[in-house]
């Protein structure tokens, strides 16, 4: 019995999976789960966590440049702080510049925040693009002017619906094609008093010392 000479080869053995690939595989999939519906909220949250992950230094690099180049050409981002400047002291200290205003990532879903003790806060891993970053930005550039100007409590609601009422109407971020194109309200009539009102009573919500959604409304209607 002859005795072959052909050697038998050896199975095949898979390809481990790179940690690039998996990060791949794995915003891919849980993307479409999100984008059919079918993403519990835990799966949802991770996914974006993963994506801010893998993001962050390259949100913040892209938020820095743009804010950057706001403080030098944009109009409402000037102006706004050229008067920021005229009710701040001589020395500079309270001045709102590219340098104090700070660019992170946020674990909460806005889009930033002023602080009279820390100044303004971008949440890089929130700002769509550039539009949106200057309408965060002078939204709270008016925060901080009506700080200096006013000496208002962000504690008292009240004075919290008036600061979200002025800065959504001051900002430009209620204008009509950003309402129309970017947040979907489609009305013709009364569109900026909407958004305005829709934005605030969304901001007192968030507050402390907000009970619920109806307090929101109520506080922001007076």
């Amino acid at each position: 019995m002859a005795v072959s000479t052909t050697q038998t080869a050896n199975p095949p053995t898979s390809t481990p999976i790179s940690s690039a690939d998996f990060e791949t595989f794995y915003n891919w999939s849980t993307f479409f789960s999100i984008l059919t519906g079918r993403a519990d909220p835990t799966l949802r949250q991770k996914y974006y966590d993963h994506h801010d992950d893998i993001n962050e230094e390259k949100y913040t690099t892209r938020c820095n440049n743009d804010k950057e180049w706001f403080f030098k050409h944009s109009p409402i981002i000037r102006f706004m702080s050229h008067n920021i400047d005229l009710l701040a002291p001589s020395s500079g200290s309270a001045s709102i510049t590219s340098d104090t205003v700070t660019c992170a990532r946020c674990p909460t879903s806005q889009a930033g925040g002023f602080s009279p003790t820390h100044g303004i806060l971008i949440c890089a891993n929130h700002i769509r693009n550039r539009g949106h970053l200057e309408d965060t930005l002078a939204h709270e550039m008016v925060h901080a002017y009506d700080h200096m100007r006013f000496k208002l409590d962000p504690y008292d609601l009240r004075h919290a619906a008036c600061m979200e009422i002025r800065a959504s109407t001051l900002s430009g971020e209620c204008r009509w094609g950003r309402e129309f194109f970017t947040r979907g309200q489609w009305g013709l009539t009364q569109q900026l008093q909407e958004c305005v009102r829709r934005r605030a009573t969304l901001s007192v919500a968030a507050r402390p010392a907000c009970k619920d959604d109806v307090q929101a409304v109520r506080v922001v209607d007076e």
